[in-house]
C-alpha cells in the first residue's frame, strides 16, 4: 500500500529541530514573499511531508494586508480538488500566523519553464487540462483567483500541477457590487486582464479565462505574449490585444489562444467553451474532466443526508445469525440493504460504530488521508467520507450497528486513479479484524454461527 506522501514516520528529531506546536518538524526554507516565509515540514507522527507558510502578523498590520490573509483562508478553505494546494489547518500565536498546506514536491511551474524552456504541445495540453479543471471548480464554488500565472502553478511528484496562493481571490458573495462585476485592481503586470486596465467592474471568471490564456501561451512559447520594459508600453500591448504566436504553434491552438486572449470580454471565451474546442479535447477523458469539475457535490450532499436524516432510534435493527447470513452472496438476499455496486464491498465485524471510525481516522491519519466524519446523535449508525493527499475522493464508509456486538460496514470506492491505489483489501483489513464478508461465499465464521443456532 501507499506510504504516507513517502516519508516514514518520524520518531526522534534531532536536537536542533524546530518543533511546531509540537505536531510538525520545521526543515528547509523553500521560498520567499513580502510578509511570508514557506518552509518544508514534517508531520510528528505520519512523517506526511508538508509545506508550512509563516506569516508575520506585525508585516500585515503594517502593510494593511489582513485582508490578504483572510481572503486566502476563506477560499482555500471551501476548495478542495486534486490540482488545488489543499490548506491541512492555519495555527497561530501571538506574533506568527501558520498556514500548514500540502506539499508540492515538483516545485513552481515558473521554474520549470526557466530552466528548460517551452513544453511539448502534448504536455502543454495535460497541465492546461489540469488547470482548466481546477479553475472550473473554483468558480462553481463562488471563488475567483485573480492572480493565475506560472509562480502560483505548482508541480508535485508526479508532475501533476496545483493552484497556489489565493491572497487576491474573491469570494463572489462578499466582494460582487450591485452590477453583478468585481471592482479591485489587483493582478501581476503582464497576466492582467485589459478589462482591469479599463478600471471598470469585471467578471471574475472572464479574467481567470484570460491568465489561463497567458499561462498556455507561455507553456507553448516559453516567454510571455506581452512583454515590454516600459510598463505602460506593454499596457498598451495588452489593451490592443498585441501579441505573435511562435511559428512551431499549431494552426488549432493558435485559435484557441486568440480566443482566449480575446481583448473583448463579452465575447471572450466560456469555460464551457474551452471544454468544446477541438484542441483542448484531444487525448481528454471527458467524463474525468467533468468529475473534477464537479468533485465535490455528491460527497457534501451525502455528509448533510445523513447528518440531517430523520430515522429514529427505533430504527435500529438486532439481527440473528439466520439474518446475518442472508446478506451472503450466495443466498443473494442482499436487498435488505439494497444492491452492492462493483466498487463496494460488505462485512460483518465484532465492533461498535463509533470503533470502526475511530480506526478509520487513525489510518486515515497514519496515511496522509482526510477523513470527514458526520455528525450524528446516533451512537449506531455513522458515516465519513475519505479524501487522498491530492483532495481525490477516496471512499465513502457507513457503519451500522446490527446488535449490541455486531456492525455492518459498506465501503463505496471512488473512481479515480488515487481511488484504485486502496483496494478492497486495504480497506477490510484496515477499519475491522476477523471481518466477514457479505458480497462472496458464505464465510466459515457466519456458517459456524449458523450451525450453533
Amino acid at each position: 500500500m501507499p506510504e504516507s506522501s513517502g516519508q516514514r514516520p518520524l520518531t526522534s528529531p534531532p536536537a536542533t529541530a524546530k518543533i511546531l506546536f509540537g505536531r510538525y518538524e520545521i526543515g528547509r526554507l523553500l521560498g520567499i514573499g513580502a510578509f511570508a516565509k514557506v518552509y518544508h515540514a514534517r508531520h510528528m507522527t505520519s512523517g506526511q511531508s508538508v509545506a508550512i507558510k509563516v506569516i508575520s502578523k506585525s508585516k500585515v498590520l503594517r502593510g494593511n494586508l489582513s485582508g490578504h490573509v483572510k481572503r486566502e483562508i476563506a477560499a482555500m478553505g471551501r476548495l478542495r480538488h486534486p490540482h488545488i494546494i489543499h490548506l491541512i489547518e492555519v495555527l497561530a500565536s501571538r506574533s506568527t500566523i501558520y498556514f500548514v498546506m500540502e506539499y508540492a514536491k515538483g516545485g513552481e511551474l515558473f521554474s520549470r519553464l526557466s530552466s528548460r524552456g517551452r513544453l511539448p504541445e502534448s504536455q502543454s495540453r495535460q497541465l492546461f487540462h489540469q488547470l482548466v479543471s481546477a479553475v472550473a471548480f473554483c468558480h462553481s464554488h463562488g471563488v475567483f483567483h485573480r492572480d493565475l500565472k506560472p509562480e502560483n502553478l505548482l508541480l508535485d511528484d508526479r508532475n501533476n500541477l496545483k493552484i497556489s496562493d489565493f491572497g487576491l481571490s474573491a469570494i463572489a458573495a462578499d466582494h460582487l457590487r450591485g452590477d453583478g462585476l468585481l471592482h479591485t485592481l489587483c493582478g501581476t503586470p503582464a497576466y492582467v486582464a485589459p478589462e482591469i486596465l479599463a478600471k471598470k467592474g469585471y467578471n471574475g471568471a472572464k479574467i481567470d479565462v484570460w491568465s489561463c490564456g497567458i499561462i498556455l501561451f507561455v507553456l507553448n512559447a516559453g516567454f510571455l505574449p506581452f512583454s515590454d520594459s516600459n510598463l505602460m508600453a506593454m499596457y498598451r500591448k495588452i489593451y490592443r490585444g498585441e501579441y505573435r504566436c511562435p511559428r512551431w504553434t499549431s494552426p488549432e491552438l493558435r485559435w484557441l489562444i486568440s480566443r482566449l486572449l480575446d481583448i473583448n470580454p463579452s465575447t471572450r471565451i466560456t469555460i464551457e467553451g474551452i471544454l468544446e474546442d477541438p484542441w483542448f479535447r484531444k487525448g481528454m477523458e471527458e467524463e474525468k474532466m467533468r468529475r473534477l469539475m464537479r468533485f465535490r457535490e455528491d460527497i457534501e450532499e451525502r455528509i448533510l443526508k445523513m447528518e440531517n436524516s430523520d430515522l429514529d432510534e427505533d430504527d435500529e435493527r438486532n439481527l440473528n445469525a439466520f439474518d446475518i447470513i442472508s446478506m451472503s452472496g450466495e443466498f443473494d438476499l442482499s436487498g435488505f440493504f439494497g444492491p452492492v455496486a462493483a466498487r463496494r464491498d460488505r462485512f460483518l465485524a465484532g465492533e461498535t460504530v463509533e470503533a470502526v471510525l475511530d480506526r478509520l481516522e487513525i489510518v486515515g491519519r497514519a496515511e496522509g488521508m482526510v477523513v470527514r466524519r458526520c455528525r450524528r446523535r446516533e451512537k449506531w449508525r455513522g458515516g465519513a467520507a475519505v479524501e487522498g493527499r491530492s483532495g481525490e475522493f477516496l471512499a465513502w464508509i457507513e457503519v451500522l450497528q446490527l446488535s449490541s456486538e455486531v456492525v455492518v460496514v459498506e465501503v463505496e470506492r471512488g473512481c479515480g486513479d488515487e481511488a484504485n491505489e486502496w483496494s478492497v483489501e486495504f480497506w477490510r483489513e484496515s477499519l475491522a479484524t476477523g471481518a466477514v464478508s457479505l458480497t462472496g461465499e458464505i464465510p466459515p465464521v457466519a456458517s459456524a454461527v449458523a450451525e450453533d443456532n
